[in-house]
């Protein structure tokens, strides 16, 4: 490898944002007995200041587990937040105490419902990148993740250049 290429690759390390086509995309994360899997994020437009975070989270222990804290690299903070319409009007409010996981439950931050806010975000999303993480659990501890980047109102996950990258 050149010198001007690992100068480039650390540079974009170093900042926490890879082009998913230099990305190994990576499906699963283990904490302890907590499982994050496909976590992703919707690109932004010009201006935003916040982003949505989603994944499924499964709790494969005999006893529960909270979600209690997180971080990104593009964001001052990070909250958990649910989605409601009451009386034909959308809400969304923060998750206080953390979000709790019970034994052998599977909770889906997914768009509409239960997500992650990024919020006051240093840059914005596109499509494609790959976003450093880390979510903290009451007893997991730590968790480093990485946000696949999907398209502005995607309601799913981006596919993976490779499903296999990490496995």
């Amino acid at each position: 490898m050149t010198k001007p290429f690992l100068a480039a690759l650390i540079s974009t390390l170093a900042i926490g944002i890879m082009p998913g086509a230099m990305a190994q995309p990576s499906e699963s994360y283990r904490a302890g007995s907590i499982v994050v899997e496909t976590p992703w994020a919707r690109a932004t437009p010009g201006g935003a200041t916040v982003a949505g975070g989603y994944m499924r989270i499964t709790n494969t222990g005999s006893e529960p587990d909270r979600l209690v804290a997180g971080s990104s690299v593009i964001a001052e903070r990070f909250e958990v937040h649910r989605s409601t319409v009451v009386d034909g009007v959308a809400r969304m409010e923060p998750v206080t105490g953390g979000l709790e996981i019970r034994p052998g439950q599977t909770v889906e931050l997914k768009p509409g419902t239960m997500h992650a806010m990024l919020v006051n975000l240093r840059q914005g999303l596109k499509q494609g990148d790959t976003v450093a993480g880390m979510l903290v659990f009451e007893k997991a501890g730590v968790l480093k993740i990485k946000y696949h980047v999907a398209g502005i109102g995607a309601q799913a996950s981006p596919e993976a250049p490779s499903a296999h990258g990490n496995h």
